[in-house]
């Protein structure tokens, strides 16, 4: 277990390298080799762009609040708008993302953040440091991922320290956490942005750029405030460790990964989870993509309960359900986002089977036609409940006549098992819909050179 006090001596001394150090070594570079215009002079650019994104949703059947009678259709429009400035000068680049989104007719300004805002100072040996607010995504974005589906996404407040190469990328991530700068509060992080109070992430990766394979590792350890009554400021460590490895000759691919997690969740329960998954594709022209794989995440068979115990349930002693942490859920296990972004019934973690195959068809470059469908189940052994959780069905298509616009539509079919019901206290009929039509338009309003 790395210790708390440890880890704010190593967060002292590497912002104190990251600020001094390398803006130093970086404004040498510049002065010996700095990319220069026709005229000699240093160039400087700047630039604003946007994204504008409205979805339109209808929901028929879903996860009502209670089991009392409801009405299971539901149609609403969605929007999120970002205003982005972008600026770069030979070793340093800054980015700023403000974001808005909200529900047309809500009432109130909807939710209105900082969605990015960070410095990157980087050497001509490929040394680089990036700190502030920004978004992470590494390998297939299954652990850490932007989850830009969503209309609140993902970013994270961190230092990232890192080398990149044609053959070898290492970065270095970490973050510290409080509400507030009150000297009296101590260190408690409670009810903040993030579920996590101290994160340290190191990311390995090779590729070659005549070898059609890449290997990633990657190592995540999260400080996670106690949730117990008696000693609220307690922090609790829990640690990942995987690897995630394609292969990409010419027209097939082959993907597969496999992490563990270990160490104690925020109750103090020990952790010992795990994942696994394949994935496969083939691509006989442009115009054709066929895709298959299987997913596996393991759970528990009964209800977590925490040290003080509950009336009725079974006390667990290690904690078997793997959680896939900040990866973009929406990608992988299901367009209808039943697993892994909306929970089990009271916190019930079974783990997921998840077994898939899809189509994709381009009639033409501007036109994307998919077709997918995914077999659920969950992975253990419970007492009075089937594995089978249920059948989907998803279409979609997308038409991007312009570089700056993309118009999609979908729709997804889901029949689900009496476990599904029982689980996820989905609607009683089983047979869950949903449709929707997105439209995403980036412009750029402004780029200049001086």
């Amino acid at each position: 277990m790395i210790k708390h006090k440890y880890l704010v001596l190593l967060w002292k001394a590497v912002v104190i390298a990251a600020v001094v150090l390398m803006p130093a070594n970086a404004l040498a570079q510049e002065q010996n080799a700095q990319p220069q215009s026709d005229s000699g002079e240093k160039v400087n650019t700047f630039a604003i762009d946007a994204e504008l994104m409205t979805r339109s949703e209808l929901r028929m059947g879903g996860l009502p609040d209670n089991e009392e009678d409801h009405d299971n259709k539901a149609y609403f429009i969605l929007e999120r708008t970002r205003l982005g400035l972008d600026y770069e000068r030979s070793f340093i680049k800054a980015h700023v993302t403000g974001q808005h989104s909200a529900i047309w007719g809500q009432a109130g300004k909807g939710s209105f953040n900082l969605y990015e805002a960070w410095v990157q100072l980087t050497s001509r040996k490929g040394f680089f440091t990036k700190i502030g607010r920004q978004v992470l995504s590494y390998d297939d974005e299954r652990i850490i991922g932007s989850n830009d589906w969503a209309m609140a996404a993902l970013s994270h407040d961190l230092i990232k320290l890192g080398y990149d190469s044609d053959q070898h990328k290492v970065h270095l991530m970490l973050a510290y956490n409080q509400n507030s700068e009150s000297v009296n509060g101590g260190t408690e992080y409670r009810g903040g942005d993030k579920p996590y109070k101290t994160m340290q992430n190191l990311w390995y990766h090779y590729s070659h750029p005549r070898v059609p394979f890449g290997a990633s590792l990657l190592f995540m350890n999260q400080g996670l405030q106690s949730e117990n009554e008696g000693n609220p400021k307690k922090t609790y460590y829990q640690q990942l460790l995987g690897t995630y490895l394609s292969y990409t000759p010419r027209n097939w691919s082959a993907e597969g990964s496999f992490y563990y997690q270990m160490g104690k969740n925020e109750t103090g329960v020990d952790i010992s989870a795990w994942m696994a998954s394949v994935k496969g594709t083939y691509s006989p022209s442009w115009q054709w993509k066929l895709t298959a794989g299987y997913d596996i995440l393991s759970g528990d068979p009964y209800f977590a309960v925490p040290p003080g115990g509950g009336l009725g349930l079974v006390q667990h002693k290690t904690i078997k359900g793997f959680s896939p942490v900040y990866g973009s859920h929406h990608k992988f296990y299901g367009a209808m986002d039943f697993f892994y972004i909306s929970t089990y019934y009271n916190g019930f973690t079974p783990g997921l089977q998840n077994l898939y195959a899809g189509v994709t068809y381009k009639p033409i470059s501007k036109i994307k036609l998919d077709a997918a469908y995914h077999y659920f189940a969950i992975a253990t052994n419970t007492e009075n409940l089937d594995k089978p959780l249920g059948h989907e069905l998803e279409l979609s298509a997308s038409y991007t006549p312009i570089k700056e616009v993309t118009v999609s539509i979908g729709y997804s079919y889901m029949h689900g098992t009496e476990t599904m019901e029982r689980l996820k206290r989905v609607d009683n009929k089983r047979d869950l819909h949903w449709a929707w039509l997105n439209l995403i338009v980036r412009p750029r309003f402004l780029q200049v050179k001086w």
